[in-house]
């Protein structure tokens, strides 16, 4: 390996079911890539069950795996198991590990990841996929978890953002999770401000960047860029009012029956408001304006 190359070596056996004793095994040697250890296993599995079942024997013998075919050929015998050299130790005293120091070694482990899996399926009803997503790592499970702690709550919101957004970041910048310059203790914040509406989910990704950058804590990003977002609804009504008046031809063409213009006219609110109209109302308040 300290030169770069790789060399192992596979056992393989196969047993009826229900047999508890393992039949004779064939050594694979000289194995210089896990992909062609792989291949080499499944080919001598399905090569030994084939051969049992045609009413031949296993003999022990070494073989080698060629990559090109894809199988592997005898390259010699071996009849002993000292052939092998698999001889006992006489400076190595046996070793007895009782019940006793195998649980205490298990209760001293800490979550593992399968473990930690279903525990975010069930503690935060998260997906089978989020969960794998996010226990792929120790401390990208646990900057999670900080974050929902932090935020108290809206697992899924926290997930969506640590999958989406940070990962997307911490990849662009080939940074771990641990050099992060956005804590879980920030991005709750950020989220907050998307729960109580004072910015938008689209507003919240302008403000992320900001926290990546270092320019302070969202509160203070939102202030200093003017991005609180807008949730009176008669200032959401004049700017509606506005773009539909400006649009008199979508407006025609959309209650002749074209829904699909209701999309045009959400676009033009949202860019009249530089993105700063709370997207639900601006959804409510067209769909009563629209109709006339």
């Amino acid at each position: 390996m300290q030169e770069g190359s790789f060399r192992c070596d596979a056992n393989v056996s196969v047993r009826r079911k229900n047999d508890p004793k393992l039949g004779t095994r064939a050594e694979i040697k000289n194995l210089n890539s896990f992909r062609f250890v792989e291949r080499a296993i499944e080919f001598e599995i399905e090569r030994q069950i084939d051969l049992i079942e045609a009413g031949g024997k296993v003999v022990q013998e070494t073989r080698l795996y060629d990559p090109d075919k894809g199988e592997t050929r005898s390259m010699r015998g071996k009849e002993e198991a000292n052939d092998y050299r698999y001889f006992p130790d006489p400076d190595l005293l046996p070793l007895v590990i009782d019940e006793a120091f195998i649980a205490a070694a298990r209760a001293g482990l800490p979550e593992l990841p399968d473990a930690k899996k279903q525990r975010f399926t069930t503690q935060y009803g998260l997906s089978a996929y989020d969960a794998g997503v996010l226990t792929t790592s120790r401390a990208l499970a646990d900057y999670y978890e900080a974050t929902v702690a932090a935020l108290a709550g809206e697992p899924k919101l926290c997930a969506n953002w640590v999958m989406g957004d940070l990962s997307a970041f911490l990849n662009k910048d080939n940074r771990d999770i641990a050099a992060s310059p956005v804590s879980p203790t920030r991005l709750a914040g950020l989220l907050r401000r998307i729960q109580d509406r004072t910015i938008s989910g689209k507003i919240a990704k302008e403000v992320f960047e900001a926290l990546w950058a270092g320019e302070g804590d969202t509160d203070a990003i939102i202030e200093k860029r003017g991005l609180k977002q807008i949730t009176d609804s008669s200032a959401i009504e004049q700017v509606i009012d506005e773009a539909i008046a400006a649009n008199p031809e979508q407006l025609a063409q959309y209650r002749a029956g074209k829904d699909k213009l209701f999309a045009f006219f959400v676009g033009q609110v949202m860019k009249a408001s530089k993105g700063k109209a709370n997207p639900q109302q601006v959804n409510d308040l067209l769909t009563v304006k629209l109709k006339g």
